[in-house]
């Protein structure tokens, strides 16, 4: 469903129908956005003091026919006119999240949390929803950070880096990432492994596999020929 556009300067805008037309302030207010008891304060000078009017007709943003005919029935409503030029789109580009300053230390923690409690999530995940740097999860992960001895797990909600409805977009977004993939996997014939085996234990290492020998009674006795040529030197 198409949102419908406002004027740019509704309030300005505004100013200017109250004061060079006879349309009514439901009028007003529907086309600029306001409430109509703001346009009335905006006639009886109580709101927008100072604020110059801005001719909707001038700036293309209304025709002097549909004000003429909207002066006549009151039942009308307005309506943006069309644009004269299309404006080319502008993709914009995405900005790093910005941190304050008093809050950057905390990242350490959020992000070690967020390692430790939602091992789905990827690094890019952790990048768009903290502002931190890939560089900065691997050596958190490989516990090789300056500081690792002093980060602590706390959740990014608690230390004010992201709002909960934040973090509850990127876990669903993380888990249906997960699910594609295992969907994509399954029409391959192939398996991803549970996180469970895909993620170690933050701060320790690969454990060596223990081979356990069965005991044998005899081990540390020599063998029969050895036997033999220890007592053939003894004798010599």
């Amino acid at each position: 469903m198409a949102v419908e556009q406002k004027p740019l300067m509704p309030k300005a805008t505004a100013v200017w129908l109250v004061d060079n037309t006879s349309l009514t302030f439901e009028q007003i207010a529907d086309f600029c956005g306001l409430h109509p008891l703001e346009v009335k304060g905006i006639a009886d000078e109580d709101v927008a003091k100072g604020i110059k009017g801005q001719d909707p007709v001038t700036s293309g943003q209304l025709t002097r026919e549909q004000i003429e005919e909207a002066e006549k029935d009151h039942s009308k409503r307005l309506k943006m006119a069309p644009p004269k030029h299309k404006m080319p789109s502008v993709k914009q580009k995405k900005a790093p999240r910005y941190t304050p300053v008093s809050k950057r230390q905390d990242k350490p923690d959020a992000v070690y949390w967020i390692l430790r409690n939602h091992p789905e999530f990827t690094d890019a995940d952790i990048v768009r929803l903290i502002g931190t740097t890939k560089a900065t999860i691997q050596k958190i992960r490989e516990r090789s950070h300056w500081n690792a001895t002093n980060i602590k797990a706390v959740d990014p909600v608690t230390l004010g880096l992201c709002s909960q409805l934040e973090l509850d977009l990127a876990v669903t977004r993380a888990n249906q990432k997960r699910e594609r993939a295992l969907k994509r996997a399954a029409k391959r014939g192939e398996t991803l492994k549970p996180i469970e085996e895909t993620t170690a234990d933050l701060g320790s290492g690969p454990q060596p596999d223990v081979v356990e020998h069965p005991v044998n009674p005899d081990e540390g006795a020599p063998a029969p020929d050895e036997f033999k040529l220890s007592s053939e030197l003894e004798q010599d």
